[in-house]
């Protein structure tokens, strides 16, 4: 850690302290927000457009591969084997392979005369190993020029492609043979052999474990990770059917999804405060985020969750704010709040967490609402507040129930069954069943430790970031990609959000008591969490950092003199330090001096 970045961080929060400075005396007598200018005009669209224009040209933008290896030889279990004849006698100095699904090992036999082999290597296909490309440590007992190569598999194994070097460091040509029909494949896309393994062209991270589900949905194979529900496999399966089971394949659901919060959160932030300034730069902020950025370009459901919590959240605003005079006016966005709740349940228990928190609104909500009628009309009181828990049990508990119970349809096709008929069978049920009792058994057992992992209160402070990937290259250079929060977010967000705790408790503000108890629905049940946890769990918390800064510049910008100038130097600082911080998100090389100097701001950063 270099001296020079110790200023950083102090700069940083003296900032953010001088912006406080200006905004907080504003809020000693509340505020109200104006009703007009919360629906979305032109300028609104244009810069909400611009803003997730520009956002989705740099989250696509080396994204990963957008070719791979996608044919595979399937061995269909123990001792079935692919012989490899070269062209001619040849020195052999390495041998890298892609493997597939399923957990085993390879035996590699090298042999001169295609009748006497020796073994020299294991080609180990660990969970860890799936479609990537991986390094075969070949023994140095054989010492000689090698015409043949057998590989034997311990037990059903899928093997993408093999290839073999000279003692040169050139790529051998071959030709395979054996048991397995499809052995010839090992060898059908050496044109797409890259120089050497990174992240655009293999998996890293829980990509090793959602993006191979996914595939397996796909592939009709009985899944191997079942510690989640299946919604988000399935979605980020959606990538894979368009573009093939490729890293840009893989990861483009997710970073759909990530660029689709930005016009969400948007038009969030336009229903809840107005204006045009703060949806913008709330917008632009959001954009900026380190979190946000890397998590979605990774292979994992966290995304999906997000997305649904942030769209549940914004439907059950529009309920909030609603007339409840009119069934027309709160029912819709009541029922889609409930829909995109069961969606997010779907894609990660987590997800509940949020619908706990819908659940202490609706219960406040309700409670004011009921003594407000009880005083004007008592017998209309009971009958509205009993018509709004049928319709509330209906959206939040049986759609939601439906929705999570059909996303299990993969696991049933993947066992045999078929057709909407099996959604009422009792071996479909027993399935779902079981699943639940796998993943609370998993969920409250994990031991696992981490050398990137956390706790809660670190969150808070960006104390220790995850390191996703990391490459350091021979002339010096580094690639690395990580998760954590813009400080200017994580820090900014949460004095803010501190500011909303007061608001709600002295001000009795129903905007900042809204903020309050999305944020701690999603943070305080990780207060009581054993297991090993990491940054990227607080992902769906940032949204509601985001909101409450939307909240401090809102009021400003009513009561500031001249608001522009501390609204608008919060988000470019924010987007000034995503571009700095850039190389460490995204894989790109950088030298390693820049990230010591420049990138590592506390000594439990991983740079």
């Amino acid at each position: 850690m270099s001296k020079l970045t110790v200023i950083f961080p102090i700069a940083a929060l003296a900032f953010i302290a001088l912006v406080f400075s200006a905004c907080l005396p504003l809020l000693r007598q509340g505020v109200t927000f104006p009703e007009e200018g919360r629906h979305m005009t032109r300028r609104d669209r244009l810069l909400c457009l611009g803003i997730t224009a520009l956002y989705a040209l740099t989250a696509f933008s080396g994204l990963g591969d957008t070719q791979g290896i996608e044919s595979f030889c399937k061995f269909g279990g123990r001792g079935e084997y692919a012989l490899i004849e070269l062209p001619e006698d040849t020195w052999v100095s390495a041998l890298r392979y892609y493997h597939g699904l399923n957990m085993g090992e390879y035996y590699v036999e090298f042999s001169e005369d295609g009748e006497q082999f020796q073994y020299v290597a294991s080609m180990e296909a660990r969970h860890k190993d799936v479609f990537k490309w991986n390094q075969a440590e070949l023994s140095e007992n054989w010492a000689g020029p090698v015409r043949f190569v057998r590989i034997t598999a311990s037990r059903a194994l899928w093997l993408g492609e093999i290839a073999i070097y000279d003692d040169s460091g050139d790529l051998i040509p071959a030709e395979a043979m054996g048991i397995p029909a499809g052995c010839r494949r090992l060898f059908d896309e050496q044109e797409k052999i890259p120089a050497e393994a990174s992240f655009m062209n293999s998996t890293y991270f829980d990509e090793i474990y959602h993006a191979r589900t996914a595939y397996e949905h796909i592939e009709n194979v009985a899944p191997y990770e079942i510690s989640h529900p299946p919604l988000g496999k399935l979605l980020l399966g959606v990538g894979i059917r368009l573009f093939g089971m490729v890293p840009f394949g893989w990861r483009f659901s997710g970073t759909l999804f990530g660029v689709l919060m930005l016009p969400v959160l948007y038009l969030f932030l336009k229903k809840m405060f107005g204006g045009t300034l703060v949806p913008a730069c709330g917008t632009a902020i959001l954009a900026s985020d380190f979190m946000h950025f890397a998590q979605t370009r990774l292979a994992t459901i966290d995304t999906y969750e997000v997305l649904f919590i942030l769209l549940m959240y914004g439907f059950f605003w529009c309920y909030w704010c609603a007339d409840r005079t009119s069934r027309r006016a709160w029912l819709p966005p009541l029922a889609m709040s409930g829909v995109c709740f069961g969606l997010g349940a779907a894609s990660k228990w987590t997800g509940i967490y949020a619908g706990g928190g819908l659940a202490v609104l609706w219960l406040i909500d309700r409670i004011r609402r009921h003594l407000a009628l009880r005083r004007a009309a008592p017998g209309r009181a009971w009958r509205e507040t009993r018509e709004n828990i049928g319709w509330c049990l209906l959206f939040f508990v049986l759609v939601p129930a439906v929705i999570y119970y059909v996303s299990y349809w993969p696991y049933g096709t993947a066992q045999g069954m078929s057709g909407p008929g099996m959604l009422f069978s009792k071996d479909y049920l027993r399935i779902v069943l079981d699943n639940q009792k796998y993943m609370l058994h998993y969920h409250s057992n994990v031991t696992a430790t981490h050398p990137y992992s956390s706790v809660w209160w670190q969150w808070l402070l960006d104390v220790r970031p995850i390191l996703y990937y990391q490459h350091i290259f021979p002339d010096g250079r580094e690639s690395s990609i990580g998760a954590w929060l813009n400080p200017m977010l994580c820090w900014g967000g949460l004095a803010a959000m501190l500011t909303m705790a007061y608001l709600a408790a002295a001000k009795r503000d129903k905007t900042a008591l809204f903020i309050l108890v999305g944020y701690l629905a999603q943070l305080v049940p990780w207060l009581f969490v054993t297991r090993v946890v990491f940054e990227y769990h607080y992902f769906p918390s940032s949204v509601f950092l985001v909101l409450a800064l939307g909240h401090l510049f809102r009021t400003t910008e009513l009561r500031h003199p001249k608001p522009r100038p501390v609204i608008l130097s919060f988000t470019i600082v924010s987007v000034v330090l995503f571009l700095a911080f850039y190389p460490a998100l995204s894989g790109l090389p950088v030298p390693r001096w820049y990230d010591l100097k420049f990138l590592k701001w506390m000594g439990t950063w991983p740079y």
